[in-house]
């Protein structure tokens, strides 16, 4: 899960290929009937399915990211408008006015004028803001303000809107969040977040045992801590001593 997660689908299927031969090879060979392969396990169907999901959601963040083509993600927002809608996400609008944005710049053409690209813009906006309207009105309002101080949007109050270095690289982590989120899987991979709990806890825990060797005491229960902290939270507890949830001081 975790390459699939990371992009590294040929590493993944390799390591699939590898887990499936030791598990072949660790059991008696099946009988085959009317000389028929076996049919694939659930897990084979689903890791496959995860793939393309995956695969689908690295293409549009190489097209967002180095393509600066925002397209597709606009397009997988719109197909997926009623899920992203019900979880209150308003990702399908972020990447239509990042698009209105780059279209005011110029396009990524260089030399296009200013006046071309507030053309592109503004008939853009005409042709897509409608449907955002209820619910985004007062952006849509600032946009087109903006009309008026082109010449010198960097002095302007819109200075943030049309010169946000992170524009970019905010939409991107938006639509990662909530393609996961469409999957039941949380943006960040399971592995970075495990890892990131255990370097938090890890200092506590290290304080712990260091207060234990110095009173010559040990853990006897395993329902108790040796000490109680402020800083060892409950998820920390739930983490190293599983047998402690759901039970209370």
């Amino acid at each position: 899960m975790h390459l699939l997660r990371e992009g590294q689908f040929s590493v993944a299927s390799t390591f699939l290929s590898e887990l499936s031969q030791k598990k072949e090879s660790s059991r008696p060979q099946e009988q085959k009937t009317n000389g028929a392969e076996a049919s694939p396990s659930l897990e084979d169907i689903q890791t496959g399915e995860l793939r393309e999901q995956f695969a689908t959601m690295y293409h549009i963040l190489h097209q967002l990211k180095f393509e600066s083509n925002l397209l597709p993600a606009i397009q997988w927002a719109r197909e997926h408008r009623q899920q992203l809608q019900a979880r209150g996400s308003h990702l399908e609008f972020e990447l239509c006015r990042l698009q209105f944005v780059w279209l005011f710049h110029g396009g990524g053409n260089p030399q296009a004028s200013m006046a071309a690209g507030r053309q592109a813009a503004l008939e853009y906006a005409r042709r897509e803001f409608h449907a955002f309207v209820p619910d985004h009105l007062r952006e849509i309002q600032q946009l087109m303000g903006a009309m008026a101080f082109c010449p010198n949007l960097e002095t302007s109050p819109y200075r943030a809107i049309f010169h946000n270095p992170t524009a970019w690289s905010d939409v991107a982590q938006s639509f990662t969040r909530e393609f996961c989120s469409l999957l039941g899987l949380s943006a960040d991979s399971p592995l970075y977040i495990a890892a990131t709990a255990g370097a938090i806890a890890l200092p506590t825990l290290m304080k712990v045992q260091t207060i234990m060797k110095a009173k010559r005491t040990e853990w006897t229960s395993q329902n108790e801590l040796p000490v109680s902290h402020p800083i060892i939270s409950t998820a920390t507890i739930y983490l190293f001593y599983p047998s402690m949830h759901g039970k209370s001081r």
